[in-house]
């Protein structure tokens, strides 16, 4: 009775302080909420006030009662998604960070993959200062902070410089980082044993962080792995972030359903495992993660030094021509898609195929090794990876403990030819995988990108729909929602997202893109 009576109540409330008076500054009106905590769905009015949402009520509200009014008539209206594997690089040139608040996201992670910025307390501050369009939160990079203490070299590091890589950590975690990230595919961290990572993730989960790993190897060794990643937050009491969980290359796929099985067990131990997911059939990366680790022991210079060696050349061509086949190759060069490469800028969107034909080679794993080579050589490129089974991908999304992420770069059109994940991947997940083929409910699919990342990150006041939330909230289109950014044209902002709101303020009006900074630097 009490509710029902409150607009009447609310409209009193108003005529006493003065009608110039607005109690909302904004009320999103007749949609349908999707809370982020998996909840069913149900009709109601949301009103924002200071950057929080002050009321929800299952009662229709007077459209006075606010000073701006949003109709959600046949809308849904949920938590704003919270990316948890975002490369915000480009930040401090992209701060609007339009590319993510289009997708609906208004919460992201950044320094996923061992990467990330150093010193971590002069980053901040420059985010602080300049504004950003969406909130932002940082990992430590255990990549980042090994290469700063042994730069490449391959080999165990001293007592003296795991003291120091050890206070690295702390220090960022005292400076606001969330927990730890490694890309133990990646250099120099694919030259550290798995006691290194456990030594330095134990700092971070003494001050309350947590552990995300682009595991050691997603192909044929990927069951090892996942294995060594639940190892690690089993020895270092810290939970875990299986991160972009996928199964690469033909000879593996299908290997999803006991890498699931294994978070399961691991989860029944009490090791606290998450993963994170991205919802396409292609990954992407350097074109050097086709090169072996050992050669670019030392750095760059020592891989060319070694390129000079025919012995070493041709086991280095051997080690590529291996991963063409058995790994990110796909074992056809048409599935290796040169994406951005700055010497040669007419490659992006072509495939390792294409340019074999260019040249007038013979298009085999032999020849994608040359070209290989070529490009580390000149500085490398990045490559969009077509090497991954639909199979795996429906059946890792539909785990309970999976939460969706881009692993998106903030980019803007024009620039190199990216991963469709950059523009797409929260509202493919919506307008493909629960609207087209049924693969999650809409509950749960916006569960995964709010309230489940939110509870893995530690934060109580942002991932769900909730009086006293702060107001990031997104509107959009249940029936039209989908993204546009494809393989052969990356460069689209997707469908169906029409308001954005980040902390109270509007960041998409109406579907288009306002450029306010209204996002906050969150530290731990």
């Amino acid at each position: 009775m009490i509710r029902k009576l409150f607009p009447i109540l609310l409209l009193l409330g108003m005529a006493c302080a003065g009608a110039d008076h607005d109690p909302f500054e904004l009320l999103i009106a007749g949609g349908t909420v999707v809370d982020g905590t998996g909840a069913a769905r149900f009709e109601a009015d949301v009103a924002v006030r200071d950057g929080r949402i002050v009321l929800i009520s299952r009662e229709r509200l007077a459209d006075s009662v606010a000073g701006r009014v949003i109709s959600a008539a046949g809308k849904i209206i949920a938590p704003g998604f919270i990316d948890l594997h975002a490369h915000l690089d480009p930040l401090l040139q992209l701060p609007d960070a339009e590319s993510h608040v289009r997708q609906g996201v208004t919460t992201a992670l950044g320094a996923p993959d061992g990467g990330g910025p150093w010193p971590l307390d002069a980053y901040l501050d420059s985010a602080e200062a300049l504004g950003v369009g969406i909130n932002v939160a940082t990992l430590v990079g255990h990549n980042t902070v090994r290469e700063e203490v042994m730069g490449m070299e391959d080999r165990a590091p001293t007592d003296g410089e795991m003291q120091r890589m050890r206070t690295m950590v702390r220090d960022a975690m005292a400076q606001g980082a969330w927990g730890i990230s490694t890309g133990l595919k990646y250099l120099p961290g694919a030259f550290a044993t798995t006691d290194e990572v456990v030594a330095l993730s134990t700092e971070a989960a003494e001050a309350g962080g947590f552990y995300t790993s682009h595991l050691r190897e997603e192909g044929l060794q990927l069951i090892d792995a996942v294995a060594e990643t639940i190892e690690i937050g089993r020895r270092a009491n810290i939970p875990v972030v299986l991160t972009h969980h996928k199964v690469v290359g033909q000879p593996m796929w299908g290997a999803s359903r006991q890498t699931l099985a294994m978070v399961d067990s691991a989860r029944a131990a009490g090791i606290d495992v998450m993963l994170d997911q991205y919802p396409y059939t292609a990954t992407y990366t350097g074109i050097t993660i086709l090169i072996p680790a050992w050669a670019y022991d030392g750095g760059e210079t020592a891989f060319l030094q070694r390129l000079d060696n025919p012995t070493l050349r041709d086991s280095i061509v051997d080690g590529i021509v291996f991963n063409i086949i058995n790994d990110r190759g796909g074992n056809d060069l048409r599935r290796v898609q040169l994406a951005r490469v700055e010497w040669m800028p007419e490659l992006e969107g072509q495939t390792l195929y294409d340019w074999a034909v260019m040249r007038g080679m013979e298009p085999t794993p032999e020849t994608g090794a040359e070209l290989v080579i070529e490009a580390g050589r000149r500085g490398g490129a990045s490559a969009i990876y077509h090497v991954l089974d639909e199979g795996d991908v429906e059946r890792i999304m539909q785990h309970p403990q999976t939460m969706i992420a881009s692993d998106g770069r903030l980019t803007e059109p024009g620039i190199g030819h990216p991963h469709p994940r950059w523009y797409g991947t929260f509202p493919r997940v919506l307008g493909r995988y629960v609207r087209e083929k049924g693969v999650l409910t809409l509950e749960q699919a916006v569960h995964k990108m709010t309230g489940l990342p939110a509870r893995r990150l530690g934060i109580a006041n942002r991932g769900t729909i909730a009086e006293g939330q702060f107001a990031d909230l997104v509107v959009f289109d249940p029936e039209t929602v989908i993204d546009q950014s494809t393989f052969q044209n990356p460069h689209q902002y997707p469908l169906g997202i029409e308001w954005v709101i980040v902390n109270g303020r509007i960041a998409v009006n109406d579907a288009r893109f306002t450029g306010i900074r209204a996002g906050q630097v969150l530290r731990k």
